[in-house]
């Protein structure tokens, strides 16, 4: 890896955080894998009252399809406690024994009824699959190019050619000279395009997806269907009954750079969340308002940041949109509050995006946009990255992240007052081109380089693993809001 300050030492620890069980042998049939249907979960010491603050232990057994206990771990789960009654939930912390058993452990926040709920995402085998095709199988996303220039006989010619990155383990193609390459000078990042028929290398003028390709064997496809996949288990369903205690849970410290994320890092209560990080506020539009007064705010990233830029502008009546004539999706996107003298901006990240047909130039490399930013005290940074690097090689990724790294570290010495929020990934993505294992990986890598860079970093994994709107990868509103005010009290923490 061609790399921006990512030492040997840091590596290895990046990739012992990255560590993940499994089978150890070739799957051949799908009966070897693990069975959602079969596959349960128990409540251990189970009371007949439980107290606000308690800690839950619950024992995951994992079955293959035949019935018979798996003998070794890998299989991804997730947990969560809660009450549809009380509109209240809140993530579980899930270890793997290795042995076929896990312990999910939950804290209890709040008083009233709860139940406890199972769901198998994959299957150890599955997350092998996953495995080999990151690995092996990169291009199974592909992007277009498009050349546009004139013909000898004068003609406007548009041309579109397939693209992608050009990294070790990604072939565009083996042929010599076979295509146009394009680096970026700052980042050392290397976009490459199938050469056009007529027109020269110099004519790519537009970007946009192309499609994807599905290389999976027959029972990598089932491995992946929607009988494996993201599966609740049938388990133990005494309904838990929690009091209220005496005791505080919670912290009260206010939000600031360099805290750690707990499990779990708050609770959902009557839709609302409640931070165990920090102590996050909830903003009125006039509170809002205040506190983004006299702020600069660069929103970078993809889609499920734009999201944040959609809810400000919709909560905030003053901030009006500007028509920068650029590609929604895509952005440069700027709105303007005169009254309070807000800036807020957006901009997706730079190759590789999966995104309708956009002005190449409009695609900045969030490194050289941080880069370039003054900063100072009146500036606010918020960016993610992970949705569209899933099916790449992490040390792809890893160069990217370590780029961005090295871009804030710079700002924030030359503008300490410069605050910066990471908004890590959030779930949704459940098939081979993006499954939530892959984004889980891409997240631990993301949090521990930036562990201690003194950044704000927004946990929204398990604030969408555990609410009950139906999962998407981009959240309902509902989650949103609580994600905002998140972002809101470390921009405002008083």
């Amino acid at each position: 890896m061609n790399d921006p300050g990512l030492g040997a030492e840091e590596w290895d620890r990046i990739q012992r955080t990255l560590h993940w069980g499994g089978p150890d042998h070739q799957v051949t049939t799908v009966n070897m894998s693990t069975s959602p249907d079969i596959s349960t979960f128990i409540i251990n010491d189970f009371k007949d009252t439980y107290h606000v603050g308690d800690e839950l232990h619950v024992t995951i057994v994992a079955k293959d399809f035949t019935g018979a206990p798996k003998r070794y771990g890998g299989d991804f789960f997730q947990a969560k406690v809660y009450s549809d009654k009380l509109k209240a939930s809140v993530f579980g912390e899930v270890l793997d024994h290795q042995n076929g058993t896990y312990l999910a452990r939950f804290t209890l926040p709040w008083a009233g009824e709860a139940s406890v709920a199972v769901r198998m995402i994959h299957s150890s085998e599955a997350v092998l699959v996953l495995k080999q095709h990151r690995n092996t199988d990169s291009n199974r996303i592909y992007f277009h190019g498009y050349f546009v220039g004139k013909n000898l006989r004068g003609a406007r010619v548009e041309e579109r050619v397939e693209c992608n990155i050009k990294w070790d383990g990604v072939v565009l193609s083996t042929q010599r000279n076979c295509c146009c390459e394009y680096q970026d000078a700052r980042t050392r990042l290397t976009w490459q395009c199938r050469k056009p028929r007529s027109l020269p290398c110099d004519a790519l003028v537009d970007h946009s997806m192309g499609g994807y390709r599905n290389r999976m064997t027959a029972p990598e496809k089932a491995l992946m269907d929607s009988k494996h996949v993201n599966r609740w288990l049938k388990g133990d369903a005494r309904l838990l009954r929690v009091n209220a205690s005496n005791a505080t849970i919670g912290v009260r410290q206010p939000c600031k750079p360099g805290l750690p994320t707990p499990i779990p890092a708050g609770f959902y209560l009557k839709d609302v969340w409640t931070s165990f990080v920090c102590a996050a506020r909830h903003f009125t539009v006039n509170d809002t308002a205040k506190c983004l007064k006299g702020k600069n705010v660069y929103v970078m990233g993809d889609s499920t940041s734009r999201q944040w830029f959609e809810f400000l502008i919709q909560t905030v009546p003053t901030l009006k949109r500007l028509d920068l004539h650029s590609v929604y999706h895509t952005g440069p996107l700027m709105a303007v509050d005169m009254q309070n003298n807000i800036n807020l901006h957006y901009r997706s990240h730079g190759l590789p995006l999966r995104c309708l047909k956009t002005p190449l130039a409009s695609l900045h490399y969030m490194s050289n946009e941080i880069d370039d930013m003054v900063g100072g005290p009146h500036a606010v940074i918020v960016f993610n990255m992970w949705a569209h690097f899933t099916n790449y090689p992490l040390t792809f990724f890893a160069y990217n992240v370590f780029l961005v790294r090295r871009a804030v570290v710079k700002l924030l010495r030359r503008a300490p007052g410069t605050k910066v929020v990471i908004k890590t990934a959030n779930t949704g993505y459940k098939d081979i081109y993006g499954s939530d294992w892959l984004s889980m990986q891409l997240d631990r890598i993301l949090r521990e380089a930036f562990r201690d860079v003194g950044v704000y970093i927004l946990d929204v994994w398990q604030m969408t693993a555990c609410h009950y709107n139906k999962e998407d990868i981009h959240p309902a509103p509902v989650v949103i809001r609580n994600e905002v005010d998140i972002l809101l009290s470390f921009v405002c923490p008083q």
